[in-house]
């Protein structure tokens, strides 16, 4: 029995440490707002700061074309070549990581979050930590994922 136990919490400690590495580099912020509205929002504000709207991704939709639910959940691709130019040039490799992406999903509580990948994160994850333009863009992302969520 006491193995068991162990085995148990051992597993259930695998998740977590799993859980917590799935969302590496992932700031998720509350909304108080519907997933459409939010992400509606959210690609007024990129459009109206002048970023380039490259595709914006309904999952939930796709997931309905295949006779399957998903909450929903949306991918705003964006950017311009004046924000992730001078990030390449600090390290080409994080070009696999941009144009920039916001995720606007539902969670199983009915909670909605904007989500973003952590520039300072990515700078890391490319060997670009000392790249100079990775404060402005966290603080534009900050920016514009604040703007989108306020009451």
């Amino acid at each position: 029995m006491a193995i068991r136990s162990l085995l148990v919490a051992a597993s259930l400690m695998l998740a977590s440490t799993f859980a917590t590495a799935a969302s590496d580099g992932l700031i998720a912020v509350k909304s108080p707002h519907s997933a459409k509205e939010t992400m509606n929002r959210l690609e007024d504000i990129v459009k109206k700061r002048g970023l380039k709207v490259f595709v914006r991704v309904d999952h939930a939709a796709g997931a309905a074309s295949v006779n399957m639910k998903l909450r929903p959940t949306e991918v705003l691709v964006f950017g311009n070549p004046q924000g992730g130019t001078p990030f390449m040039l600090c390290e080409q490799t994080v070009g696999i990581d941009l144009p920039l992406k916001a995720l606007v999903w539902e969670d199983a509580a009915s909670q909605v979050w904007l989500g973003y990948n952590d520039p300072a994160w990515l700078a890391s994850r490319h060997g670009a930590t000392n790249c100079p333009v990775v404060g402005n863009l966290s603080k534009a992302l900050e920016g514009i994922a604040n703007a989108a969520i306020q009451p």
